[in-house]
């Protein structure tokens, strides 16, 4: 590996122990909002449990994420970004 490289890693190293530490600011932060699985199934019109079983979840995952006790993630929350902006989409291709 080139010193100069090598260095500039050392470097990024030193900083990113020093940004967990608190020492130092991050330079950007990136804050990711998850979706809300209440107002994606009113916007849809369905029952809880119907929208569960939709999401292919139990009903109480579903009141967990609806009570932001927990939220959704993986494959669950990019389902529901998509229904939040493509709804009918969605509908049609999971009732095909």
């Amino acid at each position: 590996m080139e010193k100069v490289l090598f260095d500039d890693l050392v470097q990024s190293l030193q900083e990113a122990k020093a940004i967990a530490r608190g020492e130092a600011p991050a330079s950007r932060r990136i804050t990711v909002m998850p979706p809300d699985a209440k107002s994606v199934r009113e916007k849809i019109g369905l029952s809880q449990s119907e929208f569960a079983k939709l999401m292919q979840v139990s009903i109480k995952t579903l009141q967990n994420w609806e009570q932001h006790r927990r939220n959704p993630t993986g494959p669950a929350a990019a389902l529901l970004k998509i229904m939040m902006t493509e709804p009918d989409v969605v509908m049609k291709t999971l009732h095909a």
